[in-house]
């Protein structure tokens, strides 16, 4: 199966268009293999402040959690079986921080039109998957 540290995947949302994310293994390593495997994930999307978040299939456990998370930062939340995609403040957030509803297991980084996932409406479709060269 896939050794690589790192992923460039694709993700493409309805009404906003494609944006290009890197999965990193090293941040939680079972979490990225079980998301990598699991590609294409497609799911619809909630929001939740500036926050994307799809329920999956997959069932993984806390790894090593963030209660705190950056801009641009792709997560697995366990409680809610769910991707999630920070883009800005959540309904928990003080001042700059980025609060998720729980500890999340981030794996990986939006690396391109971060300020387009404002335009992401509730329900969109969202498809996560392996960039091919």
């Amino acid at each position: 199966m896939d050794k690589m540290d790192k992923v460039e995947i694709k993700i493409q949302i309805e009404g906003v268009g494609e944006v290009r994310a890197t999965l990193i293994k090293k941040l939680n390593p079972k979490t990225y293999q079980k998301i990598v495997e699991a590609l294409p994930i497609e799911g619809r999307v909630n929001l939740w402040g500036d926050e994307i978040y799809f329920s999956t299939d997959l069932q993984i456990n806390l790894e090593k959690t963030s209660s705190k998370v950056e801009k641009g930062d792709i997560a697995y939340w366990p409680p809610g079986k769910a991707i999630c995609i920070f883009f800005g403040q959540t309904p928990l957030s003080r001042g700059d921080e980025i609060v998720p509803a729980s500890p999340v297991n981030v794996v990986g980084k939006v690396r391109n039109n971060l300020e387009g996932l404002k335009k992401v409406k509730q329900g969109s479709k969202i498809v996560l998957e392996i960039l091919r060269k």
